[in-house]
């Protein structure tokens, strides 16, 4: 067994004293505790009503142990410095201005883990924060009215599901109810629902708006009376996916269905002055992850115009008073574009190759500028201002364990190569230092429809190239950036084309010298799972595999899942029992002899989205056919590992695993 520390070639379920995993954890100490305590990343930027400062989403770590925790901070405008002004405990999250900038809200779970409501730091210098009001459930979002008055509120049931691309699972809060109790799901659950609530600023009060039997997934205001929001008339994660765009009556509760689509509605954003709803209909194969086309609705009669001039797909608008600023991706670049209402065009106002930490860019147009996020392959997460003059930094996480980590990063390629049909394709790939060949791995994203864009690797990516392992990350038919048609192309044929795709991707790197053609792996995970757990059933290049919440039977995903909509729909609408159908043709348990590739697989226990059991059958399949196979299966985690230890864990799994059969 080469490389691997472990001292055995069977994984143990602690092997917390093993040599490698000593050096696992070294390395990532070395890269995260020169930060314990800073800042890790950021999100969320929201500019104050004066564009004096901007409140923003700092990510905090103090060891490796559990998740970065989000905090609420203030950068000021002109660069001078930021602070942060909240300190939790648990987390705070979502900042939002009150029209007036007297008053920053936001959301918290500091008095129940998992259970968010809404907070306010109120004038002046921050001080304590208050609470709001008191909600039944969750507070998963909220927005100020144009007067200061009022705030619209969705609040989840704890039972509710949570998005995959979130980490799946449930909203519930933590409890002291007995380990031995069961999990129950039942169709009249009360805890399932998402409701639209209005919350009274002054007199701490809030109502529920919402009717029973209504799930409310996301609502803004349209006007003062009105509000703009995606519904459904089922609560689970599969109805989201044929939700229609519904205006709400804030006096009685009652919706008016507006746009039906026959794809997916999302980030629906009412005008202030109740004329207009933006949102975006794509494509989507997870809620949160929506990039597609920007229509502009009429609310009276539900007419759409899409907005045209906006580069490749939109993926974020707000309205800045009676302007509209929508983020976009055009290939692999970031866009940001005003949106002139009145002729429903956009013009480009800023673009960067590098990559967003979020794609939130948050417009002032009294002051002339937009904030947002970015970073790239040699640059941590940073937070700044774009205007006619250009940009400006106002808070970066780059500490000494960046850079320590650069020198592990020999190159990083934008790379286009061609489908053998002719399809053009890109992607990202990152080579350790030295000459060439390299061993390859063959990372594919998930979704499938979501993007790989030149973002910061993190630690994980910076500890496979300092093993001397080159990455190629893919934007095969069915990613983003490239419009509608190239996103839909995956649908109904799931590991078809798409496969064929990334395959040329590795064939030009091996022509080029870049890659070693004997040393082929792929990682990946949820639909990056899936390809690595199906190209080596397609493809005899591949010495080692590793599957992340992956889905390897489309069958048993479709009925054991909280997304048996969208499974149906992506495999081209086929009934799951259907002789011959793409449930079992496109199902790496059941490729038999193909299954050659030695391969780890890892998934979490509370992940609904692609449930451990879809990990287990391939491990089984595996071993029934004798191939080399390991599987770790989390407890405390969902969709993907997102917490410490575990994460040095399954680091280290991952590295023994590829070196064990594709040492570099």
């Amino acid at each position: 067994m080469t490389g691997s520390g472990l001292g055995s070639t069977a994984m143990e379920p602690d092997i917390r004293e093993t040599p490698l995993f000593r050096e696992v954890e070294a390395f990532y100490r070395a890269a995260m505790e020169p930060g314990f305590g800073e800042l890790t990343t950021l999100d969320q930027p929201e500019p104050s009503p004066d564009g004096s400062q901007v409140a923003f989403v700092g990510y905090t770590l103090a060891d490796l142990d559990g998740h970065p925790l989000g905090r609420i901070c203030l950068a000021a405008a002109d660069g001078s410095g930021w602070r942060r002004i909240t300190n939790g405990p648990n987390d705070d999250t979502e900042p939002r201005w009150s029209p007036d900038g007297a008053t920053l809200t936001f959301r918290s779970d500091r008095a129940a883990k998992g259970r968010f409501q809404l907070y306010a730091l109120r004038g002046g210098p921050p001080g304590e924060a208050e609470q709001v009001v008191s909600v039944p459930g969750v507070v998963e979002h909220h927005r100020w009215s144009a007067d200061g008055r009022r705030i619209l509120l969705i609040v989840a049931g704890e039972a509710a599901e949570q998005a995959d691309a979130l980490g799946s699972g449930t909203l519930a809060a933590a409890t002291d109810r007995p380990a031995w109790l069961p999990e129950v799901e039942s169709v009249d659950a009360e805890d399932d629902w998402r409701s639209l609530w209005i919350a009274d600023v002054a007199a701490g009060e809030a109502r529920r708006i919402s009717r029973d039997g209504l799930n409310v997934w996301e609502a803004t205001w349209l006007g003062e009376d009105r509000a703009a929001a995606i519904v459904s008339e089922a609560p689970g994660e599969g109805a989201w996916y044929s939700s229609p765009l519904a205006v709400i009556d804030l006096a009685s509760g009652q919706e008016r269905v507006l746009r039906t689509s026959d794809v997916q509605l999302g980030y629906a954003e009412g005008s202030p002055d109740g004329d207009a709803i933006a949102v975006i209909e794509a494509v989507c194969s997870d809620r949160y992850l929506v990039a597609g086309d920007l229509l502009l609705i009429d609310p009276a009669s539900g007419d759409a115009r899409p907005v045209e001039g906006i580069a490749g797909d939109a993926l974020w608008h707000r309205w800045d008073g009676h302007t509209l600023v929508a983020s976009s991706l055009d290939g692999l670049e970031a866009v940001v574009s005003d949106v002139d209402v009145a002729t429903a065009t956009g013009t480009e106002r800023w673009r960067s190759l590098a990559g967003g930490t979020s794609w939130a860019a948050t417009g002032v147009p009294s002051v002339g500028y937009l904030a947002t996020t970015r970073c790239d392959s040699r640059t941590p997460a940073e937070l700044l201002t774009v205007t006619d003059g250009g940009e400006r930094v106002l808070v970066s996480v780059r500490h000494a364990g960046h850079e320590g980590l650069l020198p592990h990063l020999g190159s990083v390629e934008l790379l286009r190569w061609t489908a053998p049909d002719g399809l053009p394709i890109e992607g990202i790939v990152r080579t350790p230092p030295g000459e060439g060949p390299f061993p390859l791995l063959l990372d594919v994203h998930g979704g499938p429809i979501w993007a790989a864009t030149d973002q910061w690797p993190g630690v994980f990516g910076y500890l496979l190239m300092s093993r001397g392992y080159a990455t190629l990350e893919p934007n095969p038919r069915g990613s983003i950036g490239r419009g509608r048609d190239f996103a839909a192309a995956v649908v109904g044929d799931m590991g078809g084309a798409d496969a064929l795709d990334d395959l040329a991707g590795v064939d030009l790197l091996v022509e080029r010298g870049i890659a070693d053609p004997a040393r082929v792996g792929v990682i990946g995970g949820s639909y990056g799972g899936f390809m690595a757990a199906w190209l080596p059933a397609v493809d005899d290049r591949f010495k080692v595999a590793v599957s992340i919440s992956p889905v390897t039977d489309w069958y048993s995903e479709h009925f054991n899942s909280s997304l048996i909509d969208w499974v149906g729909a992506f495999l081209g609408g086929e009934a799951p029992e259907a002789q011959g159908g793409q449930h079992h043709t496109r199902s790496p348990v059941f490729r038999g002899e193909r299954l050659r590739t030695p391969t780890l697989l890892t998934a979490g226990a509370k992940d609904r989205a692609t449930p451990p059991g879809q990990a287990v059958e391939m491990y089984r399949a595996l071993r029934v056919r004798g191939v080399p196979a390991e599987l770790a299966v989390y407890p405390a985690e969902g969709h993907g590992v997102r917490t410490f230890p575990a994460l040095i864990d399954f680091a280290t799994r991952c590295v023994e695993w590829i070196e064990r059969f594709m040492p570099a």
